[in-house]
């Protein structure tokens, strides 16, 4: 750019080399550092969660690996309780738009939310209207992690501590990206690798 301009007489100096971008290549001043639940955190989440419905949210989250929007914006049209998966049919990537298995573990949540109301998506408020995403997080997410002794958790954590349950049983990396909505590493990957849902409901049952 700097060149275009000398070469223009827009400007009679480059600048450009006394800025050193490298310095700056890992200090993102708006990301956050990402850290799976443990084994102990987990179980900590399920033995509160009779105290409050909406704790049962943090369950499904680390148990299917999708991000909060697309949880909070999933319409009960979209589930399928009976074969156990949902469709996400928005999502912030292309490989985002997919079929997630649901687990076992968590079922009995989904069920939960789906016969509670009317309200036409799976998670509602208390007066059944649809979560955004700062109302969750501020009334109940940091209000629920801080009384669990887990202040520092994020909900994309969930995620992270999905991706990392499946690896440790042994899940294989493209079936982990089928599940969570990861892009895969290859055309063969991406375009060819066709997963039936039921390998994934076998997958996500593993943890």
């Amino acid at each position: 750019m700097y060149k275009f301009a000398l070469e223009n007489d827009i400007c009679s100096k480059d600048y450009s080399q006394y800025v050193d971008i490298i310095q700056y290549k890992d200090q993102n001043p708006n990301a956050y550092n990402r850290k799976p639940f443990s084994s102990a955190e987990i179980e900590t989440v399920w033995k509160w969660k009779d105290t409050n419905e909406y704790i049962s949210v943090i369950l499904m989250l680390i148990y299917c690996g999708c991000r909060i929007g697309e949880l909070l914006d999933l319409k009960k049209e979209n589930v399928n309780l009976n074969e156990r998966w949902f469709d996400i049919t928005a999502s912030k990537t292309e490989s985002g738009i997919r079929k997630t298995p649901i687990s076992k573990k968590v079922l009995p949540f989904f069920e939960y939310w789906y016969n509670k109301n009317d309200c036409e998506y799976l998670l509602s408020t208390p007066d059944a209207k649809h979560f955004v995403y700062h109302n969750y997080y501020d009334s109940y997410w940091k209000p629920f992690v801080d009384q669990m002794g887990m202040p520092n958790h994020r909900p994309h954590d969930t995620r992270h501590t999905c991706v990392s349950l499946l690896t440790a049983a042994g899940v294989d990396d493209k079936i982990i990206k089928k599940i969570v909505g990861h892009k895969g590493q290859s055309v063969t990957e991406t375009v060819y690798t066709h997963f039936e849902i039921q390998q994934l409901i076998d997958a996500i049952d593993l943890i």
